[in-house]
């Protein structure tokens, strides 16, 4: 099963971090990846740019044609500042995996499950279903280096 981490921040959390030195947080946050990858469970993560960045924006899709902007981006606690994409055996094992990330309070990890191919089974033989297996068949030999 697949989960993913969202982290996400409250101002109080952000404006507290600012006291800790960033090699500090590197180092923890670098320990907590490092632990995720020798267990095997880890398949993508990354930290996001703040959103005062000016590569961040907004498409919505409200309208016809979808309207791009750079906000509202709503409160901080909506936000979401970095993910986790793991693959474990359980629910149980991702809640366990989230509750060792190295956060501080008002720091909060959504948990929820990625989707999966069982998922659609329903529709095994729809075009897009089929296409996206073999997307992902592609991709796993580029991954390897057999493409």
């Amino acid at each position: 099963m697949k989960y993913m981490l969202i982290m996400r921040s409250t101002d109080e959390a952000l404006a507290a971090s600012k006291d800790i030195p960033f090699e500090e947080m590197i180092n923890k946050m670098g320990a907590y990846n490092e632990s995720l990858i020798k267990a095997g469970v880890m398949l993508a993560g990354e930290g996001l740019a703040d959103v005062s960045e000016d590569a961040n924006f907004v498409v919505d899709f409200s309208e016809e044609p979808p309207v791009i902007s750079d906000g509202p981006y709503g409160e901080t606690h909506e936000l979401f500042n970095g993910f986790w994409i793991i693959q474990v055996s359980s629910k149980e094992e991702a809640i366990e995996w989230a509750s060792r990330c190295p956060l501080g309070p008002g720091v909060k990890l959504e948990v929820r499950r990625v989707t999966e191919a069982e998922d659609f089974a329903d529709f095994a033989e729809n075009e897009y279903i089929k296409k996206e297996e073999g997307w992902r068949e592609e991709e796993a030999q580029l991954r390897a280096g057999n493409g």
